[in-house]
C-alpha cells in the first residue's frame, strides 16, 4: 500500500530553471510562472473593464498593470524581507533582490499593487471603485497561476501525508524530514481554491447587482478564508503569535474586516458619508446678484 502511494505521489522538478543554448542566460521557472500569471490577469482585466461610456480602454489597463505590477513586486518582496529576514539568502544585500529564489509576500504585493493601480485610474478620471471590482477575479486568477512557482522552488508545502497526491521533496528542501516523506501540496490546494473563487466572483458579478467595490471585498474574504485554513497545514518557517502563525492571524483579521465591509456596503442606508475616489470638479461660482436697496 505504501509503495502504491509513493507511485501515485506528485514529483517535484529536479531544477527550478531552464538552461538555454549558447550564451543565453538561464530562465528561472519561478519568474516565468509569475510572468504568465501577470499576462493572464491583464487579459482578464482588459476583458472586464469598461469606461463610463461603456467602451473598452485597453491602454488604461496596460498602464495600470505596468505600474501596479512593479509596485506589487516591490511590496511583496518588502513584506517578505521584513517578516522573514532570516530566510533571505546570504549575503543579505544581494539576497534581498533575488526574487527568482522565491519569497514574495502576497499581502504586500496586493496592497502596493492596488494602491498604485488605483492612482493610475484616478488620474485618468475613471472610477476607482469600479476598477477594483473589475480586477478582483483577475487578481485571484494571477494568484492561482503564481502558486505553481512554489512547486518549481519546492517550497511552501504542508505537513507530511500518506495521501496518494502527497508531494515529493528532495533532501535539500525537506526541512530535515525523513527521506522519502511526502507532504501536502498546500500551494496546489491554494491554486485550486483560487480558481474556484474566480468562478464564484464571475457568477456573483453576473447574477447580482452589488455596489462597487463589494466584489473586491468578496475576493479578499474568499482568499483569506482559504489562506487561514491552509496556514494550519503549512510547515515552512513562520513567526508565531499566541500559538498561531503570523499569516494565519493576518488572514483571520482581514477576512473579518472584508466580510463586515461587504455586509455594510450592501446594507448602506445613506445616513453616513460614503467614501469616494472620484474627482470632484470645482463648481463655477455664480456672480452675486446686486439687489437694490428697498427690495427684498
Amino acid at each position: 500500500m505504501q509503495n502504491a502511494a509513493v507511485l501515485a505521489s506528485i514529483p517535484s522538478p529536479s531544477s527550478g530553471q531552464f538552461d538555454l543554448p549558447g550564451p543565453l542566460p538561464s530562465v528561472h521557472a519561478y519568474g516565468l510562472t509569475l510572468l504568465v500569471a501577470i499576462i493572464a490577469a491583464v487579459l482578464m482585466m482588459s476583458w472586464r473593464w469598461r469606461n463610463e461610456d461603456g467602451t473598452k480602454d485597453t491602454d488604461l489597463v496596460l498602464r495600470a498593470a505596468v505600474w501596479g505590477v512593479a509596485a506589487g513586486i516591490v511590496g511583496a518582496r518588502l513584506y517578505h524581507v521584513i517578516t522573514s529576514w532570516s530566510d533571505v539568502p546570504d549575503p543579505k544585500w544581494k539576497g534581498v533582490f533575488q526574487v527568482w529564489e522565491g519569497g514574495l509576500g502576497i499581502w504586500g504585493g496586493i496592497l502596493f499593487g492596488v494602491l498604485v493601480g488605483a492612482w493610475v485610474f484616478r488620474r485618468a478620471g475613471q472610477s476607482v471603485l469600479r476598477a477594483m471590482d473589475a480586477v478582483a477575479p483577475a487578481l485571484l486568477l494571477a494568484q492561482a497561476i503564481g502558486r505553481l512557482g512554489n512547486w518549481w522552488n519546492q517550497e511552501l508545502y504542508g505537513k507530511s501525508t500518506d495521501l496518494p497526491w502527497g508531494l515529493e521533496i528532495d533532501d535539500a528542501h525537506n526541512q530535515d524530514f525523513a527521506p522519502g516523506t511526502t507532504f501536502h501540496p498546500t500551494f496546489a490546494y491554494e491554486a485550486l481554491w483560487n480558481l474556484v473563487g474566480v468562478g464564484v466572483l464571475l457568477l456573483v458579478d453576473r447574477r447580482w447587482r452589488i455596489r462597487p467595490p463589494a466584489l473586491f471585498s468578496l475576493y479578499v474574504a474568499w482568499y483569506t478564508f482559504g489562506r487561514f485554513l491552509l496556514e494550519q497545514l503549512r510547515v515552512d518557517p513562520s513567526g508565531m503569535f499566541w500559538g498561531m502563525r503570523t499569516n494565519a492571524w493576518v488572514s483571520l483579521v482581514v477576512f473579518i474586516a472584508s466580510s463586515l465591509f461587504f455586509i455594510y456596503w450592501q446594507l448602506y442606508d445613506g445616513k453616513f458619508p460614503r467614501p469616494t475616489f472620484r474627482r470632484r470638479r470645482a463648481e463655477a461660482k455664480r456672480p452675486a446678484m446686486a439687489v437694490p436697496r428697498g427690495r427684498r
